[in-house]
């Protein structure tokens, strides 16, 4: 460390120089910016060519990603009329070029199973215009999955069952498991284990927000599934000889 540090002092100031050379400090500049930028743009989910990512979870309705991209104007009328302002403003989820386009924060709010406003007021069909509410209810904007790491009755024995309580589904996408769980006292306990079934979800995030692990919910909503992209959606296992 002390050798790092008197090589930097060496660099802007170096021996016999009365200040700081600032052609050596420009070019060091120069080179940490495009360190940073190279880094920043090729972390970014369009790098590499993928038109996805975890976290970029878009409005139901939402088309392809770069031609979603292409149309999207940032007018934020899609989160004006979001009633439960589930829609925020992306910083950098989808890249510097995704900039403010709309994105659901779960981990703040949920997509309302009886509400479509967001897919009616899109000016550039951005996100398309859905005809029906039941129309609406089957499209996946991605999917929960359960953290047995950190669920209640998957990781420390204690009975809850919030997450498939508040599933708006009619067949809830949140089934139980009732297993025998031994407590830390040597205890034996009767729990039900949430799972969820990947073919009902469609990823409105309600169970992630009323989970009662509020720091880091013990189910999160990503965006694999998405109806939008095919190829964020579950590879078939038999595709690999499986």
């Amino acid at each position: 460390m002390n050798k790092i540090l008197r090589w930097l002092g060496n660099f802007f100031n170096p021996k016999g120089g009365s200040g700081i050379d600032l052609g050596r400090r420009q070019v060091l500049t120069a080179g940490i910016v495009g360190l940073g930028g190279g880094l920043l743009f090729n972390g970014q989910p369009l790098s590499g060519g993928r038109t996805f990512a975890a976290g970029l979870i878009r409005p139901p309705g939402a088309i392809g990603e770069e031609e979603f991209l292409e149309r999207c104007v940032r007018c934020g009328e899609c989160m004006k009329v979001c009633p439960t302002n589930v829609i925020q403003p992306t910083m950098l989820e989808a890249g510097l070029e995704g900039l403010w386009s709309p994105v659901l924060k779960t981990g703040m709010s949920y997509c309302e199973y009886k509400c479509m406003m967001c897919t009616q007021v899109c000016p550039t069909e951005a996100i398309r215009k859905i005809s029906t509410l039941e129309e609406k209810q089957k499209v996946k904007i991605g999917l929960a999955h359960v953290d047995t790491g950190r669920c209640l009755p998957w990781a420390y024995a204690r009975p809850c069952i919030v997450c498939q309580e508040h599933c708006p589904l009619t067949d809830k996408a949140i089934y139980l498991e009732e297993v025998t769980v031994t407590k830390a006292n040597g205890g034996k306990l009767t729990v039900k284990q949430p799972h969820v079934n990947a073919e009902l979800c469609i990823g409105c995030g309600i169970c992630e927000n009323k989970c009662p692990v509020s720091d880091d919910a013990a189910i999160r909503v990503t965006s694999v599934g998405e109806t939008r992209h095919i190829k964020n959606r579950f590879m078939r296992v038999d595709q690999y000889g499986g």
